[in-house]
């Protein structure tokens, strides 16, 4: 059995839904699952000034704040990050940023790991945002593990050989319909760890 923790960031849910598919995934695939968010650093007033961003950080306040030791104890990570600008949000930068003791004690070298993301608009930077996280788990010296298209799922909406994206409109609603190519990622993770760490 690997271990597999799922880190997420998400303002108003669309990543906390990928996170939760990948999370059942991950388990079905017989990982023990950590599922963990990276900690809003907004400010309050920009927070309050975002019914549904405000709403949902009181829904999923029970959910653990990420630390290092979801890192040092997993054996995989899924990422789950909207992008800001092309680029991964301050958030999940603030917490990978955070990691250097791990790194600079080797503890992040062999991670399996793989991302995927959400924006409002169909070409906003998704695939951007998924292969800039990549660039620090390569100098984390982890093992990156995309889907690639290596299953039907990849076709659908939303897939892509990066990792999954996903388009949410204005009401918040996702575009697409992902949850099997979540799904399938996850499940990659875990086969790909089970080689390398089982």
């Amino acid at each position: 059995m690997v271990n597999v923790a799922v880190i997420y960031y998400s303002s108003t849910g669309t990543n906390y839904q990928l996170a939760n598919w990948a999370a059942d995934a991950a388990k079905d695939a017989g990982a023990e699952v950590r599922l963990v968010r990276a900690a809003e650093t907004a400010p309050k007033e920009a927070v309050a000034s975002n019914q549904a961003w405000e709403k949902h950080l009181e829904d999923t306040k029970h959910i653990p704040e990420a630390t290092s030791d979801d890192i040092e104890w997993a054996n995989a990570i899924i990422f789950s990050i909207p992008t800001r600008f092309g680029n991964v949000p301050s958030q999940m930068k603030q917490y990978i940023d955070s990691q250097g003791g791990l790194w600079m004690s080797g503890k992040t070298v062999n991670k399996v790991v793989t991302a995927m993301s959400s924006a409002t608009n169909a070409n906003g930077g998704q695939e951007q945002t998924i292969l800039s996280l990549y660039t620090s788990m390569m100098h984390w010296g982890a093992i990156v593990v995309a889907p690639g298209y290596t299953d039907d799922a990849i076709f659908t909406s939303g897939g892509n050989p990066y990792g999954t994206s996903v388009t949410q409109n204005q009401e918040g609603n996702m575009v697409e319909d992902v949850e099997g190519s979540v799904k399938h990622q996850a499940k990659r993770v875990v086969e790909i760890a089970n080689k390398i760490h089982g």
